[in-house]
């Protein structure tokens, strides 16, 4: 993946003659239709294509202990440079087993949590799309777990409690995505029920800066980046044994709240990087000032509106701060009714969102601030009966951990009982819908340059995930986040 955006290339699709990907073609390749399948997305080119769904039932290797030191250094040496602290608090007499749940910021997570368990051996859940990218055989060997985003899998469960029964520790990012700006999610009630049938410690791993240091909209690392990290014992098998899963999961809830841009304020961190605001327009794709969807754009540390110009300037303590507007562009996008627009209250302690002198809007605010009112405006546009999403999209398949398959144009439809996508499956002649509903998908996985080929969401059945990439304008993976977000959690509410 590239450190800068890119717009999404419709490259490699299935249909065409064409070779997708450089290379041997083998048989499998080639459908009997003529339909390509080799997918530009797949690490290793050139690689027979391999349909046969994850094992997922197989025990789950301890970590290699012959690998540990090399992973260790490996970890250590991503670290040192930004000046990783880790502070333990409540783990005096904390041995393993126990389950540690990590905050979920960027690809440096996986560096930092390492260190912070060391000398003790841990098996970590991992998406599939890691396995394919490094081999399966060394994913095992370093303790992952494999599984699929936002589906129910009891087979993972039974490989969980195997970990602990063996003495290990377990290490789930419950979130199960990086966050788009630095902040939390809201957890589900199934990560307190597994914890009750665990019975082993709770542990937590806040990480601070991580974020920063090559956030999701652009993951150009940011050198002047100092990493924190606070490792916590939360709750023990004893407290859990007196509580309910709902009061369980409210000391998660409270343990995991996070955000990284109140702590680069906080700690007067400076990023002075020249283009920290590149890519902002990804997560922030919505103007406050006019109301105008996906017509936001960013260049060094401007976010600006080529609808109506207005412009924010980042700070380099992550503050966004209002500036002159620039010329409008021609043929703009879309706008929302502004009368309609919803105004969120002030939920985030500490930001700064004072109104602009001229009462059009506030003259400075924080990112999460602008990212969660966003939130709102798709909650008002649902409420509303305007919220619809219908369009073409390229399927890109991932079975197991050999390779991805590409299959062409498909359809994605999404709405309040859930997602529907059309398309054809490998050899098959007939196109197929599958159907994702809203009351199992409590988020969606979103990219916003997924290995440099632009945004995509996934959803995923037991035996497959599907990379959706745009084939159409009016695509933005954020905005399919929150609906999905707000249809799963409604649907909680009325159940």
């Amino acid at each position: 993946m590239s450190g800068e955006t890119k717009a999404a290339a419709p490259a490699g699709k299935a249909g065409s003659t064409k070779p997708a990907a450089g290379g041997r073609i083998h048989p499998g390749d080639i459908g009997p239709d003529g339909r390509d399948y080799r997918s530009s997305l797949t690490a290793r080119k050139g690689r027979r294509i391999d349909p046969t769904p994850f094992d997922s039932a197989m025990t789950p290797p301890r970590q290699n202990l012959f690998l540990l030191p090399f992973v260790h250094l490996i970890c250590w040496l991503n670290t040192v440079g930004y000046g990783l602290k880790i502070k333990k608090e409540n783990m005096a007499g904390v041995k393993p087993p126990y389950l540690l749940l990590g905050s979920h910021h960027s690809f440096m997570d996986f560096y930092v949590t390492p260190l912070a368990v060391w000398p003790h051996r841990a098996n970590y859940i991992s998406e599939l799309e890691g396995f394919e990218a490094f081999g399966e055989w060394i994913y095992r060997q370093v303790g992952c777990l494999g599984t699929r985003k936002f589906i129910s899998d009891l087979t993972l469960v039974k490989n969980i409690k195997k970990v602990v029964d063996r003495g290990d520790i377990i290490v789930i990012y419950p979130e199960a995505r990086y966050s788009n700006v630095g902040t939390n999610s809201r957890l589900t009630l199934s990560l307190a029920k597994l914890a009750r049938l665990l019975k082993v410690p709770v542990v937590t791993l806040v990480m601070n800066g991580n974020h920063l240091q090559s956030p999701i909209w652009n993951l150009t690392p940011r050198k002047e980046v100092r990493l924190r990290a606070t490792m916590k014992c939360i709750l023990t098998p004893e407290q859990m044994a007196g509580m309910s899963a709902k009061e369980i999961l409210a000391v998660m809830q409270r343990e995991l709240t996070y955000d990284d841009y109140r702590y680069q304020r906080d700690t007067k961190l400076k990023i002075s990087f020249p283009k920290r605001a590149e890519g902002l327009h990804l997560p922030l794709y919505l103007c406050r000032e006019c109301g105008g969807e996906f017509c936001m754009e960013s260049e060094g540390a401007v976010l600006r509106c080529r609808n109506c110009g207005a412009a924010w300037e980042m700070d380099e303590y992550g503050t966004l701060h209002k500036i002159e507007k620039t010329p409008r562009m021609a043929n703009p996008p879309r706008t929302a009714d502004k009368p309609q627009m919803a105004k969120s209250p002030q939920t985030r302690p500490g930001a700064d969102d004072t109104e602009a002198r001229d009462g059009a809007g506030p003259a400075s605010l924080s990112i999460p601030d602008y990212y969660e009112w966003e939130r709102q405006q798709v909650i008002a546009e649902i409420e509303r009966g305007g919220y619809r999403f219908d369009q073409k999209v390229r399927v890109e398949a991932l079975p197991g951990t050999k390779n991805f398959i590409a299959l062409g144009e498909g359809r994605l439809v999404h709405g309040e009982k859930g997602f529907s996508l059309t398309f054809r499956g490998y050899q098959e002649t007939e196109e197929k819908t599958l159907f994702f509903d809203s009351k199992s998908s409590p988020s969606i996985h979103t990219e916003y340059d997924y290995r440099g080929e632009g945004q995509c969401v996934t959803l995923s059945t037991p035996d497959c995930t599907y990379f959706l990439f745009p084939l159409e304008e009016g695509f933005n993976a954020t905005k399919i986040q929150f609906a999905t977000e707000h249809f799963y959690w409604k649907g909680q509410e009325t159940d």
